[in-house]
C-alpha cells in the first residue's frame, strides 16, 4: 500500500474516531476548547506514531523470533506507557498551561484504544517499519482532526442558547455522530478512486 493510500485511509475514510470509534474518551472529554483540543491531537500524534514503530520493531525482532507473541498485548501497552509518560514529563516542563488543561486525559493516552489500535493493525497488516509509522501518524493526525473540528463546534455551540437538556455531553454526542455521518461519505470505492 502506498503511503499516501495509508495516510487518506487513517485520516479520512477509516478515521478512529468517526468511522471506528476508537479513543472517544480523550476526545469527547479534551474537546472543550481549541487550545487544549489541539495540544492534545499533537500529544496522540507523537504517541501513535512512535508506538507503531516500536512495536512494529519488538513484534518482529523480539516477539516473533522468541516465539512469545502471546506477550504481544503486555509489551505494546508497556511501550506506549513509556511513551506517555515521556510526552506527560515533556508537555508539564514546557507548556504547564496545556498540561492542567489536559488533566487526567493525558495519561489515558496509554489505554486510548487508538493508540493500541494502530500498533496492533500495524503488524497485523503486514506493514513494513515505514509505513508503520506512517500510519501512526496519520492515525494521530486524523485524531487531531476530528478533535479540532468538535473543539472548533463546541466552542461555537457554548455561545448558542441551547435547550438545558441536550447542554453539554448530549450535544457533544450528537455533534459526533453527525460528524462521523458525514466521515461515512469516504468510503474505499473514493480511495480507489482516488488512487487508481
Amino acid at each position: 500500500m502506498s503511503y499516501i493510500a495509508i495516510i487518506i485511509t487513517y485520516i479520512i475514510v477509516s478515521n478512529f474516531i468517526l468511522t471506528q470509534f476508537l479513543g472517544l474518551c480523550p476526545f469527547l472529554g479534551v474537546s472543550k476548547n481549541v487550545e487544549s483540543a489541539t495540544g492534545m491531537g499533537f500529544a496522540v500524534t507523537f504517541v501513535a506514531a512512535i508506538a507503531a514503530l516500536i512495536t512494529w520493531a519488538v513484534q518482529n525482532y523480539i516477539l516473533i523470533p522468541f516465539n512469545i507473541t502471546f506477550l504481544q498485548t503486555v509489551a505494546f501497552i508497556l511501550i506506549i506507557a513509556s511513551l506517555v509518560q515521556l510526552v506527560e514529563m515533556v508537555v508539564q516542563k514546557v507548556a504547564p498551561p496545556l498540561y492542567k488543561a489536559l488533566g487526567i486525559f493525558l495519561p489515558l493516552i496509554t489505554v486510548n484504544c487508538g493508540v493500541m489500535g494502530i500498533a496492533v493493525i500495524a503488524t497485523r497488516t503486514g506493514y513494513n517499519a515505514m509505513e508503520s509509522f506512517v500510519a501512526g501518524i496519520a492515525v494521530g493526525l486524523g485524531f487531531l482532526l476530528a478533535i479540532f473540528i468538535m473543539a472548533t463546534i463546541r466552542e461555537r455551540l457554548d455561545l448558542e442558547d441551547i435547550p438545558k437538556p441536550f447542554k453539554g455531553l448530549p450535544i457533544a454526542f450528537i455533534v459526533t455522530g453527525l460528524m462521523a455521518m458525514s466521515f461515512m461519505a469516504f468510503d474505499r470505492a473514493l480511495l480507489n478512486n482516488l488512487l487508481g
